[in-house]
């Protein structure tokens, strides 16, 4: 049978010096860590799980001695070597045993029962019927639930009563994984370590190194392996690609599955008979890489995964089912994400079939922003000491079945923006995080006060994509929370969001207005309406691009302008004068709407050469006659105005009954400024009397 290469023995000349957080953690935590270079090192030359390799190197490593690692290394290669069985080499090995009557072997070994019987699986072995003794069941219970790797002693014995039909028995067998894990005795020594020391630990344990990096990327790090620990977590990461998106699901944990396009429903949730099952009630992480790909999946898999989503509950057949895997979405932006603000929503790079389901979307308890988290480069891995990555999986997964859910309300109440999905998604963060960090749950209040505003911030960030998209269903999103010892009440809001600098604060030129519409969906539009004059005989010039009841409003104001034009005290401008227009698409969303009020104001700006107050938005339209018509709704224009920089507006009169309607947050931070016709509403502009 070959063999996998022996890799070149590894130089430990100029080996990393310690610091002090590894003296603390290899003594604590002794025979559970592991140097991280080693392990990239060994990796190169070995086609193993990385978790295995980390068992060898946490176990024949774990010192500080340079002489005693470069053995330990060669047992580690020598090991690999000599012992590694490559799943296409399964009847070489097999041969193997039976000629030479017994050989030692590195495989995963599962156990199920059988008529009363214990079998094991060895995986690459290719052999789903060997014979076990009972004692290692007994010892090692993740045989049972998954599997183990192990040195495996093979031998080859002939059994009279099957007729030589089942060989292989396992004479010993000596895991290489985690078989028992004690999360007290985790829990405990947790206690030895600050809160600091531990996040750096937690870093330095995914393979990246702590000291260059700030807070808030370790705390994003540390969301990506969230739904590792806290069942039924919905998380998506948006981000450019070589940032390493799906590093947790694929290498610290061997519960997670990482798809890599289109699945089904029986895939998923398991056939309609109950057998098998599907990936949500095997695995605890079901994570979509290049979740673009999905675009041709089918739509009763959205449909089902959106109730399982909601419930953690799917129906197969006649019978309901659960599950308690985590659903992670990892996919690529083409845009910076300034423009992605500017010109759409965050979950433009989802495939069609998500992108448009907003139910869906809202089932989504956190949105990683994934543009923060720089591309992997050298200087980001570490060279020191971490846990071994199966020992830290194994915590994770055990802490699954605990619940901190409620622990946020020992020092806070969550604000009234925050529905019944948005408190299950900021509580259900707060759990993961909890488990990472403070594994105890023994936090203060700074502590968790850190991990409350983090969670908001996630959750914030789905409902103001889907705010974006139906506003009028979405509009409540000043996320808060409350500190119940003071009663003073916080905001939470996201870094990239608005797209704030979109309405100037600064007075613009003659002829320059914003304006927010709403058609009958619901669908708001913002734009910039720029007006300039030239000589001419009274005519109007529109720039390409205006259609729709945007050119049917313009035409109206314009016409009414025409017929009042000595009214207004513009005969002589507009018999000299032609008016040119232009109307910027400032959200890119080709959403329609009624402008005839912003235009008019426009116009009479350029004509009078009198610039409209800086940050002011206007909204209504107007008959041929000069009658004010009044918007559909307030909540949808205002809501826009407020999230990129207005800071007062002008509104129909008609329509101040509605403005006792909009959030608390747009009437602390916009100023309404009534008008009852077009006349007004230009000089209530122009802050002229």
């Amino acid at each position: 049978m070959s063999t996998a290469p022996t890799p070149n023995p590894i130089s430990t000349a100029d080996a990393p010096p310690r610091d002090a957080l590894d003296d603390k953690l290899t003594r604590v935590f002794d025979g559970k860590v592991v140097r991280k270079d080693l392990v990239r090192k060994v990796k190169v030359g070995a086609n193993v799980p990385v978790f295995v390799l980390e068992f060898l190197l946490g176990k024949y490593c774990a010192s500080a001695d340079n002489a005693a690692i470069q053995m330990g290394l060669q047992v580690v290669n020598q090991t690999l070597a000599d012992n590694y069985i490559r799943a296409d080499e399964a009847i070489k090995a097999q041969s193997r045993v039976k000629e030479e009557g017994k050989h030692t072997f590195l495989d995963k070994v599962k156990v199920r029962l059988v008529d009363s019987e214990y079998w094991a699986e060895c995986v690459n072995f290719s052999d789903k019927f060997v014979h076990i003794p009972t004692q290692y069941v007994r010892d090692f219970e993740r045989l049972l639930t998954g599997g183990i790797w192990a040195q495996v002693d093979m031998k080859f014995e002939y059994d009279e009563e099957s007729k030589g039909k089942h060989p292989f028995w396992i004479e010993r067998m000596q895991p290489i994984q985690i078989a028992t894990f004690d999360v007290e005795s985790y829990k405990r020594l947790r206690r030895e370590f600050t809160a600091d020391e531990w996040l750096d630990v937690v870093i330095r344990t995914m393979g990246y190194e702590p000291s260059g990096m700030d807070r808030r990327l370790k705390m994003l790090f540390c969301v990506r392996m969230i739904p590792l620990t806290e069942r039924n977590f919905n998380m998506v990461e948006l981000g450019p690609r070589g940032t390493g998106k799906s590093y947790a699901v694929q290498e610290i944990s061997p519960y997670g599955a990482l798809l890599t396009g289109p699945t089904t429903v029986a895939n998923m949730f398991g056939h309609m008979s109950g057998k098998p099952k599907g990936m949500v009630t095997i695995w605890d992480v079901v994570a979509f890489d290049e979740v673009a790909d999905l675009e041709n999946m089918p739509k009763e898999v959205i449909t089902t995964l959106k109730t399982y989503c909601e419930s953690g509950t799917f129906q197969r057949g006649k019978e309901s089912d659960s599950g308690d895997a985590s659903i992670a979405m990892f996919g690529n932006t083409n845009q910076p994400v300034d423009v992605m603000v500017q010109t759409g929503h965050l979950f433009e790079p989802m495939p069609e079939v998500i992108r448009d389901d907003k139910a869906f979307l809202d089932r989504i308890h956190f949105y990683l922003p994934g543009w923060e988290i720089p591309k992997m480069r050298n200087d980001l891995f570490t060279d020191h000491y971490g846990f071994v990555v199966d020992y830290f999986a194994e915590a994770l997964r055990t802490l699954r079945k605990y619940n901190y859910t409620e622990s946020l309300d020992q020092y806070f109440a969550l604000g009234s923006h925050l529905n019944a999905r948005d408190r299950k998604a900021v509580r259900r963060t707060v759990s993961g995080l909890i488990k990472i960090l403070h594994p105890h749950g023994e936090l203060n209040r700074e502590e968790m006060q850190e991990i409350v505003e983090f969670a908001i911030e996630g959750r914030r960030r789905v409902k103001e994509q889907l705010k974006k998209m139906a506003p009028h269903e979405y509009h409540q999103t000043s996320f808060s929370y409350q500190l119940k010892e003071t009663g003073e009440e916080r905001f939470v809001g996201v870094p990239e969001q608005g797209g704030r600098d979109m309405i100037s604060a600064d007075p613009q030129a003659p002829g320059c207005v914003y304006a927010a519409t709403v058609d009958g969906t619901g669908n708001a539009g913002l734009f910039r309406i720029e007006v300039t004059s030239s000589h001419g005989t009274g005519k109007l010039k529109t720039a390409g691009g205006l259609s729709g009841s945007l050119r049917e409003s313009v035409n109206r104001a314009f016409g009414y302008m025409l017929s009042k034009k000595q009214d207004l005290g513009l005969s002589r401008e507009l018999d000299v004068a032609d008016l040119h227009v232009e109307i910027i698409d400032l959200l890119n969303n080709h959403a329609e709407g009624d402008i005839g009020i912003a235009f008019f104001v426009a116009a009479m700006s350029a004509l009078r050469k009198a610039p409209v107050t800086a940050a002011t938005l206007v909204i209504g339209d107007l008959s041929i006659q000069g009658n004010i018509k009044p918007a559909k709704s307030l909540t949808e224009p205002l809501q826009i105005g407020r999230d990129n920089g207005a800071k007062r507006a002008l509104i129909p009169i008609e329509n101040k009954r509605q403005f006792l309607e909009v959030s608390a947050d747009i009437v602390e931070h916009v100023d309404p400024v009534f008008y009852g016709d077009p006349r007004a509403a230009s000089l209530k502009a122009m802050n002229l009397s």
